[in-house]
C-alpha cells in the first residue's frame, strides 16, 4: 500500500470516528479506551480503529420500548360512570322512541296536576314573545307536554346531558346563517343527537339527511365516509337547507314541515286547506309523520326552555365542545390505531368522530378530512405526529397478511363475555385492537352478549392467566378426574385419556388458557 494510500485510510476512520462520537454526544458523554484501560465487569463495544488499534467505548443500554397496550388501573366507580355514559351515546333505543312518538302522537287528556293550563298559557306566551316560531296555545299542545313530562323525564334528562356537547357547535352554525338559535331543538325531533341514528326509509344523521339530499348539500357520502354523521358539516347543511325553505315560505313552522315532509307536500297541504298558510290551519292535510313534527317541536322547546321549573337534572357530559380539538390528518389512519397511540379508549374516539362509517380516515387528495381529539390530546398527538404516522403506515404495510405475526396456536387463548365488557375493554385486556377482536371473531358490530366466546390472539400474553375462569371445582363430582403433575400440557393430558381433546378440558374445566398448575385437578370427562 503506498504512502497515500495509508493516509487515504487513516483520514477516512478518524473522519468515520469522529461522526460517531458527536453522534453519540446527543447522548451521552464518552471516552475513548485503550485495551488496556478497560474495567473488567464493565460492558464495553468497539469504538474505533485507528492505525490496526482498537479503542472502545462503555456500551449504552437500549431504552425500554414502550408498551402502548398495557392496561392502566382506572378508579372502578368512575370507570362504570363512564361507562354508562358510553352506553347512553351509543344507545338507539332514545332515537326509536321518539320516531315513534313523532309518527303517531297521541293527544289524548293526561291528568298532570304538576302543571295547570294556566301556568301554560303564561309560559308558552313568554316563549313565544322571544321566539320567532308560532308558539300558541292548543290542547292538543298541552297534552303532548303534559304526557312527555309525566312519561318521558328520564330520556330528557339524558338528552339534556347530551345536548351539553352537541348544542353549541349547533348554535354557532345557526346564528352564521340567521337561523333561529331554538332550532337547535329540531336536531332532538329528529334523531334523538345520535350522530348515526338512521330512519326506516333511509335519513341519517343528526338533521336525518336523505342520501340524494345531503350530496346536494355538500354532504360527502363514500364507502369510508358519511358526512351526515358528522356533527358540524351536517348542522351547515342543515343551516343552509332551512334557510332556504324560509326564503321560500316565509315562516318558520311551515320550513320546519317542509324540512320534514319537502316543500311539495307543503304546498298540497296549503291548496288542499283552501289557501290558509298558518300551520295548525293546514295540519289536517299533512302527511302522518309531518302532522307530529312541529308539535313535538314545540314540545321539546318548552320542556328544554323550562327545565328547572320542571325539576330537571341536567347531567354533566363527558366532554364539553370546547374540550375537544380537531386535526388534519396528513395520511390514512384508524381509529384503532389511534387509540393505542394516545391511549384514548376507542369508544371515545367513536362518538367525536361518528361519520367514519368503518373507523378509518382516508387521506384523499383535494379533501380535508380530520380527527377530533379531547384537547389534552392533541398537543401529545402534534408533537408526536411523525412517529403516529410511521406506526400507523407500518400496520398498513402489514394488512395483506391474513393474520398477525402474534397470532399463533400457542397464544390463541377464548375469551368469555361477562357482565360490564365491551369491545375497547376486552382489546385493552388483551393489547389488541377493537378491529382485530371483530376480525378474528366475525363481528360486524361492536354488541356482545354476555357469555359469548370471542377467539383472541393476545399481545399481552400476562393477561391470558388473569383473564382465565377459575377451574369448576372438582368436589362431589363423580366422572373422571386427573391431578396435573410438573411438565404437564392440555395436550400430554388429552393424551392420556382416549377420545378426550385438549377443547374438551377447556371447556369441562372452564378453563380459557393453556396455562396449568402442577397439583390443580382436573375433570376429564363431562359427567
Amino acid at each position: 500500500m503506498t504512502l497515500v494510500s495509508k493516509h487515504i485510510v487513516v483520514l477516512f476512520f478518524v473522519v468515520f470516528g469522529l461522526q460517531l462520537h458527536a453522534q453519540d454526544s446527543l447522548e451521552v458523554k464518552t471516552t475513548k479506551l485503550s485495551e488496556s484501560e478497560l474495567v473488567a465487569g464493565e460492558n464495553y463495544v468497539i469504538d474505533t480503529i485507528v492505525d490496526g488499534k482498537a479503542f472502545y467505548k462503555k456500551s449504552i443500554e437500549p431504552l425500554k420500548q414502550i408498551d402502548l397496550t398495557k392496561e392502566l388501573e382506572d378508579h372502578k366507580l368512575a370507570s362504570e360512570i363512564d361507562k354508562k355514559w358510553m352506553e347512553e351515546l351509543y344507545s338507539t333505543s332514545l332515537f326509536d322512541t321518539i320516531y315513534r312518538d313523532v309518527t303517531d302522537l297521541k293527544y289524548e287528556a293526561v291528568y298532570y296536576p304538576e302543571l295547570t293550563t294556566d301556568t301554560l298559557k303564561a309560559r308558552l306566551e313568554r316563549l313565544n314573545a322571544r321566539t320567532p316560531f308560532n308558539v300558541e296555545y292548543n290542547p292538543q299542545l298541552e297534552n303532548l307536554i303534559k304526557r312527555w313530562l309525566k312519561t318521558r323525564h328520564q330520556s330528557m334528562e339524558r338528552l339534556m346531558g347530551l345536548s351539553k356537547y352537541y348544542f353549541p357547535m349547533f348554535e354557532r352554525e345557526l346564528d352564521n346563517y340567521d337561523i333561529p338559535l331554538e332550532m337547535k331543538y329540531l336536531s332532538i325531533v329528529e334523531s334523538a343527537l345520535k350522530p348515526r341514528a338512521k330512519s326506516r326509509v333511509g335519513a341519517t344523521g343528526l338533521w336525518q339527511f336523505m342520501f340524494a339530499t345531503g350530496k346536494q348539500y355538500g354532504l360527502d357520502v363514500s364507502s369510508y365516509v358519511d358526512e351526515r354523521s358528522d356533527p358540524i358539516k351536517s348542522t351547515k347543511s342543515a343551516a343552509t337547507y332551512l334557510a332556504r325553505l324560509y326564503q321560500i315560505f316565509g315562516d318558520w313552522d311551515l320550513a320546519l314541515a317542509a324540512y320534514n315532509s319537502g316543500p311539495g307536500n307543503v304546498s298540497k297541504a296549503i291548496r288542499r286547506s283552501g289557501g290558509y298558510t298558518n300551520y295548525w290551519n293546514i295540519r289536517p292535510n299533512l302527511p302522518r309523520e309531518t302532522a307530529g313534527y312541529v308539535p313535538a317541536f314545540l314540545a321539546t322547546m318548552y320542556i328544554f326552555e323550562y327545565a328547572n321549573e320542571h325539576g330537571f337534572v341536567q347531567h354533566k357530559p363527558q366532554f364539553n365542545y370546547v374540550e375537544t380539538d380537531t386535526i388534519h390528518v396528513k395520511q390514512m389512519i384508524t381509529l384503532d390505531q389511534v387509540s393505542e397511540f394516545t391511549g384514548v379508549k376507542m369508544e371515545t374516539l367513536q362518538f367525536l368522530n361518528p361519520s367514519y362509517k368503518l373507523d378509518v380516515i382516508p387521506y384523499i387528495k383535494g379533501k380535508n378530512y380530520t380527527l377530533r381529539l379531547p384537547r389534552d390530546v392533541v398537543g401529545k398527538f402534534v408533537n408526536n405526529e411523525k412517529e403516529m404516522y410511521a406506526f400507523a403506515k407500518a400496520e398498513f404495510d402489514k394488512r395483506e397478511k391474513p393474520l398477525p405475526q402474534l397470532q399463533n396456536a400457542d397464544t390463541r387463548t377464548r375469551y368469555k363475555v361477562r357482565q360490564g365488557d365491551y369491545l375497547g375493554k376486552i382489546a385493552r385486556k388483551f393489547g389488541v385492537r377493537v378491529s382485530q377482536l371483530k376480525q378474528w371473531n366475525g363481528l360486524r358490530s361492536n354488541n356482545l352478549k354476555i357469555g359469548q366466546n370471542l377467539t383472541v390472539y393476545p399481545r399481552n400474553t400476562s393477561a391470558v392467566t388473569k383473564a382465565a375462569s377459575k377451574p369448576k371445582s372438582t368436589v362431589n363430582f363423580k366422572g373422571t378426574t386427573y391431578k396435573v403433575k410438573s411438565g404437564d400440557s392440555l395436550w400430554s393430558i388429552s393424551q392420556k385419556f382416549s377420545g378426550v381433546s385438549v377443547q374438551d378440558i377447556k371447556d369441562w374445566n372452564d378453563i380459557s388458557g393453556t396455562k396449568l398448575k402442577p397439583g390443580m385437578t382436573l375433570r376429564m370427562s363431562k359427567s
